[in-house]
């Protein structure tokens, strides 16, 4: 934000409005693992929306996890395919599995114009309790200019929490979403396997399958 003199307004840096051509999805994360939660975010998205697609991004080397064990990155973009490869409208990226080093989502959009064009309209999903953190993100001044962010809620959620946090440049680039809630976690179903509990019905089939065909989360005694 530019500050004028203290008797002026802020200034509020006006961003370039997109293009009128494909509107796209980006729903990013660890994805360790991929679970129902992501995707019904992502199909409430798409038809809110009326996105022509979203393609799911699992992070190479996520930036703000750095003291958490990752599961191999092959792992987590296996388990993500299998997850989406049965609705027409997900894909999957490698986009940031095969960039080295973090996986700034700066850049990842940058790379997406350079793929889909000028002209693509980009909507990044993401929870409204991560986007209270855009501000620490690596250029986020840079990144708000780049998509329009859709912010999803839950139950109780309020909203007043992050338009009190958030400066007004930032709000004007977010549209909230009420989506319905699962309430599962990446970090639950990781215990609960680890643990030999089930995770049936909190991933899809062919994720819990992969998981346990893999010997994923196991701890070895």
């Amino acid at each position: 934000m530019r500050m004028g003199t203290e008797n002026q307004k802020p200034v509020i840096s006006e961003c370039e409005e997109q293009g009128s051509g494909a509107r796209i999805g980006i729903i990013g994360g660890t994805f360790d693992p991929i679970h129902l939660g992501h995707l019904i975010i992502a199909e409430e998205a798409r038809y809110q929306f009326q996105l022509d697609r979203v393609i799911f991004i699992p992070a190479g080397v996520p930036p703000h996890k750095p003291d958490r064990p990752i599961t191999d990155k092959e792992h987590r973009f296996d388990m993500t395919v299998l997850a989406t490869e049965d609705n027409p409208a997900f894909e999957v990226s490698r986009i940031e599995i095969d960039r080295s080093g973090p996986s700034y989502a700066v850049d990842t959009l940058a790379e997406l114009k350079k793929i889909y064009g000028n002209n693509t309209r980009l909507f990044f999903i993401i929870g409204a309790d991560a986007i209270l953190e855009i501000l620490t993100w690596y250029k986020p001044e840079k990144l708000r200019c780049m998509c329009r962010f859709i912010a999803t809620t839950r139950p109780g959620y309020r909203l007043s929490d992050v338009k009190k946090k958030l400066p007004e440049e930032y709000l004007e680039r977010i549209t909230f979403m009420d989506a319905p809630g699962v309430n599962v976690s990446a970090t639950d179903l990781r215990n609960r396997a680890a643990s030999g509990r089930p995770i049936k019905y909190m991933v899809p089939k062919a994720v819990e399958d992969y998981i346990t065909d893999n010997k994923l989360y196991v701890v070895e005694k």
